[in-house]
């Protein structure tokens, strides 16, 4: 039995996931990201097989037919799904892995996999959500009010997830973060599963 945990983190675009997850991973080597497959166009920066699996439409749907993905949803037009295979191979390898996926996403994978344990993130207001989605400057004002209108709308499944975590200062969000993964590491049954030579050793008879 793998020891790694799965992991669903969500929230809101702009409340600074991402981020806040590249930290986590620069931090702990055993926590790794499982790179999803997507059909939009890659973004300024983003490398193939680094943040995506850039997919044309007809090969995903294609993935789809073939019972692919752990999880896939439709977001502002562009399909983005999670490979089986990607995850279980990273799970049997004992680390942790996370899947970046939005809350319809984490609705699939938690029928699939009753033991993900799942985080959402918020930001600290709405007006500071705003100020976020503008000051990417990479979208026209049209797209930034459809973006909000939507992370408000994504932000009220929030009580569906196990932990909460609200991003006001970066640098005790990842903290919070981190604390969370450790507190699931030590729980009795992983502890087991890593120290099972230790543990059988300490409590049979001489």
């Amino acid at each position: 039995m793998p020891i790694g945990s799965l992991y669903i983190i969500s929230a809101p675009s702009g409340a600074g996931k991402t981020s806040l997850i590249s930290e986590l991973i620069k931090q702990d080597a055993e926590i790794k990201v499982a790179i999803s497959h997507t059909t939009r166009p890659a973004r300024p920066g983003e490398e193939e097989g680094k943040h995506y699996h850039f997919t044309q439409s007809d090969d995903f749907k294609t993935k789809i037919d073939q019972g692919h993905f752990l999880e896939y949803a439709q977001v502002f037009g562009h399909y983005y799904g999670t490979s089986n295979q990607a995850i279980d191979t990273q799970l049997e390898s004992n680390h942790d892995v996370i899947l970046e996926i939005d809350w319809q996403g984490a609705q699939q994978v938690r029928k699939l996999r009753s033991d993900a344990i799942s985080i959402f993130i918020l930001p600290p207001s709405v007006e500071a959500l705003k100020q976020r989605l503008s000051g990417r400057k990479q979208d026209s004002q049209a797209v930034i009010k459809t973006r909000l209108q939507q992370a408000c709308d994504d932000m009220s499944y929030y009580p569906e997830f196990d932990y909460l975590v609200i991003n006001d200062n970066f640098d005790t969000a990842v903290t919070d973060l981190a604390s969370i993964f450790q507190c699931e590491r030590l729980k009795l049954a992983k502890q087991q599963q890593r120290h099972q030579e230790f543990l059988m050793a300490i409590t049979t008879e001489s």
